[in-house]
């Protein structure tokens, strides 16, 4: 059999990146959405740009992607706005806010679930169903997608003035985040 210290690797990444407390790059997509209110996740900061509740979505569908691919489902694909980032209200609230979270949290354990089903590291090197990539690259590359869309939230958070002990300042008082220790990312 051959070993599965890759595949053992990538877990830990998908659950650093997901829900780690110490994650060296910063937030975990848990700690990210800590805090977010129904309001805060449908309102945009500007047109035409995503919102939190969007983005929630998007990283859930493409976490589904990837169950789908693993489960050698060639025919599946997100095509549509729609599929992509959501068909949402104007206006989230508690049940839809609840829902998008609910949904996100368990796209991440059918991904996880998936994942420990093999048994070793062969498979990785195997071409997606319906792709030019391997599964290498697409586990790897959700691992980079949630850290891309994270930091978006991040960034959202601070622009609707929430998880921040000063809306314009850092915890150096320096309005550009220059400071040198930055355990609190928001």
């Amino acid at each position: 059999m051959v070993p599965n210290d890759e595949l053992i690797r990538i877990i830990d990444l998908l659950n650093t990146t997901y829900e780690g407390e110490e994650a060296w790059h910063g937030p975990s997509v848990v700690e990210a959405l800590r805090g977010v209110t129904p309001d805060m996740a449908g309102r945009r900061i500007a047109p035409n740009t995503h919102n939190i509740a969007e983005l929630v979505f998007h990283m859930t569908s493409w976490r589904i992607f990837c169950v789908k691919k693993m489960q050698g489902d060639a025919n599946f694909d997100i095509l549509t706005p729609d599929k992509n980032f959501g068909a949402l209200p104007d206006k989230i609230d508690d049940f839809e806010w609840e829902a998008l979270e609910m949904e996100l949290s368990l796209s991440q354990e059918e991904l996880i679930n998936e994942l420990d089903k093999r048994d070793d590291d062969e498979f990785l090197e195997d071409i997606v169903p319906g792709r030019d990539y391997t599964y290498y690259d697409m586990l790897h590359g959700i691992i980079n997608h949630d850290l891309y869309h994270t930091g978006q939230v991040v960034i959202l958070k601070k622009a609707l003035g929430a998880g921040s002990k000063y809306a314009d300042e850092d915890d150096y008082n320096d309005p550009y985040g220059n400071g040198q220790d930055h355990d609190d990312y928001y």
